[in-house]
C-alpha cells in the first residue's frame, strides 16, 4: 500500500477529486493547509501599509490506494491540479505498512 499526498492550490481541490473519482479512488482526506516553497510569499497592501504573506493558503489531500494504481493517481493529480505557474504544488509518494478499518477491524488493503 502506499500513501499520495499532494499539496495544491484550493481553486484546484474540485478538479482533483474529479480526477481521483475517474481513476476508481472512493476515499479521500483533505486538509487546509498554508506554507510556501520558490513561490516566497506575497507582498499586501492594507489600510496604506505594506505586509508580507509568507504563508500561503494551500489544501493537503491525502489518498492510502494499492501500489497498482499509484501511477494513474500521481498522473490525475498531476493534470487536474497543474496551472503552469509557481505554486502549483508537490505530490508526495510513501509507503504504508499496515492499516486497519476500526469498524470491522480489517487490516492491509481490505481496510483501505
Amino acid at each position: 500500500m502506499k500513501k499520495v499526498e499532494a499539496i495544491i492550490k484550493p481553486f484546484k481541490l474540485d478538479e482533483v477529486k474529479d480526477a481521483l473519482h475517474e481513476v476508481g479512488i472512493k476515499g479521500i482526506t483533505v486538509i487546509e493547509a498554508k506554507g510556501f516553497g520558490r513561490q516566497k510569499g506575497h507582498t499586501e497592501l492594507y489600510r496604506g501599509a505594506e505586509y508580507v504573506v509568507d504563508f500561503l493558503p494551500k489544501v493537503k489531500v491525502e489518498v492510502v490506494l494499492d501500489d497498482a494504481l499509484v501511477e494513474r493517481t500521481v498522473e490525475a493529480i498531476q493534470q487536474a491540479a497543474q496551472t503552469g505557474r509557481i505554486g502549483d504544488g508537490k505530490i508526495f509518494v510513501s509507503t504504508i505498512d499496515d492499516a486497519v478499518r476500526i469498524r470491522t477491524g480489517d487490516r492491509g488493503p481490505d481496510a483501505v
